[in-house]
C-alpha cells in the first residue's frame, strides 16, 4: 500500500508479529472488555469538532451522570444479545420464573412437532440436520442458559457474581450456545404473539411492525430472514430489540447517543414495561453496536 513506501520491511512485520500477539491474547478475545472511566473513553473515541462528535459528547456527559464506567462489547452480529445478557446475569439475583417452568426445556420438541418448518432452524452455522437433532441440541442451550442463570443469581457477592459473568464470558463455545438460546426464544415468544393476534387476543403494538415487514410476515419468514441471520449476517433490528425484551421478560433501556436531546435519546423495550420486569441499561451510539454502562453513580441509587 502506499503508506508502506515509507516504511522499511522490518518495521512492517514487526508491526504484523505485534497484531498477531494481540489477537491470540486474551484480553482481545474477551467478549465484554474490562471497564473503563465514560468520560475518559468518549474522549478517546470522539475527538473531533464536528456536529456528531459534539452530540456524542453530549450524549456520553449525560450517561456520565446515572454511571461511572463503560464496558466495550466485542462487535459482531450478536452484540446486542450479549450485552442484553450480560447486564441480566451480572445483576441476577434469582431464576426467572420462565426458566423455572418444567415444560421450558421441551420447547424445541414441543414446537417442532407442531411446525415442521423449524428443522431449517439454522444452528451455529451447522447446516443440514436432521429433525431429532436440531431438538436436542437447542434443549441442550437451553439447559445450559437456565444452568448458568441459576449458578451467577446464587452468587452472593458482587465482586465473585461479576468475576463468574466474565468467566462465562470468555468460553466462546458456552457463550454462543447461550446466543442459540435466546434466538430460540425469540422465534417461541413471535410464535405466540402471532397466534394471539390471529386469535382475536390483544398483542403489543410492536408486534405488528414485527409481522408487518414484507420480510417476516410471519414466524416462518422471521425466523428464515431475520432470526437466522442474527450472528452471521446481521444483528438486532429495532423491532427485534422489543421482542428480545418480551422473550427474557425484562426491560431494555437504551442511551441512544446518536439521538441526543430528542425524545428518543432514552428509549425503553418495550416503551410500556411490566412493573416487575427487572432493567438493563446498554448504550449504543447507533442502533448497531452495543456497549454496557456499569457502576450507577451514588446519587442515582439513593
Amino acid at each position: 500500500s502506499e503508506e508502506d513506501m515509507y516504511r522499511d520491511a522490518e518495521e512492517i512485520e514487526r508491526e504484523k508479529i505485534l497484531l498477531v500477539s494481540k489477537t491470540s491474547s486474551s484480553e482481545y478475545k474477551l467478549s465484554v472488555a474490562p471497564e473503563m472511566d465514560i468520560m475518559e473513553y468518549c474522549r478517546k473515541e470522539w475527538r473531533g469538532n464536528t456536529p456528531v462528535a459534539k452530540r456524542m459528547r453530549k450524549g456520553y456527559e449525560a450517561v456520565a451522570q446515572k454511571f461511572a464506567s463503560i464496558r466495550r462489547v466485542r462487535g459482531d452480529n450478536y452484540c446486542a444479545l450479549r450485552a442484553t445478557l450480560f447486564q441480566a446475569l451480572s445483576q441476577a439475583t434469582q431464576l426467572p420464573s420462565w426458566l423455572q417452568s418444567e415444560d421450558f426445556t421441551m420447547l424445541p420438541e414441543n414446537l417442532l412437532s407442531k411446525y415442521d418448518w423449524i428443522k431449517q432452524w439454522q444452528l451455529k452455522q451447522k447446516l443440514g440436520r436432521k429433525m431429532g437433532e436440531i431438538s436436542d441440541e437447542i434443549k441442550e442451550y437451553l439447559m445450559l442458559l437456565r444452568k448458568k442463570w441459576k449458578y451467577i443469581s446464587e452468587i452472593k457477592g458482587p465482586i465473585e457474581k461479576q468475576e463468574a459473568c466474565d468467566k462465562l464470558f470468555k468460553n466462546e463455545e458456552e457463550e454462543y450456545s447461550l446466543y442459540e438460546a435466546l434466538k430460540f426464544l425469540m422465534l417461541k415468544t413471535a410464535i405466540e404473539l402471532y397466534n394471539d393476534d390471529k386469535n382475536g387476543r390483544r398483542v403489543p403494538v410492536f408486534s405488528w411492525l414485527l409481522f408487518a415487514r414484507d420480510t417476516s410476515s410471519n414466524p416462518c419468514q422471521l425466523m428464515h430472514n431475520h432470526l437466522n441471520q442474527i450472528g452471521h449476517s446481521g444483528g438486532l433490528e429495532q423491532v427485534e430489540m422489543f421482542l428480545l425484551a418480551y422473550a427474557l421478560q425484562y426491560t431494555i433501556q437504551v442511551y441512544r447517543l446518536y439521538k441526543y436531546s430528542t425524545d428518543e435519546f432514552i428509549t425503553l423495550y418495550p416503551n410500556d414495561p411490566e412493573e416487575d420486569w427487572p432493567v438493563v441499561t446498554l448504550i449504543t451510539e447507533d442502533d448497531r453496536h452495543y456497549n454496557i454502562p456499569v457502576r450507577m453513580c451514588q446519587e442515582t441509587m439513593l
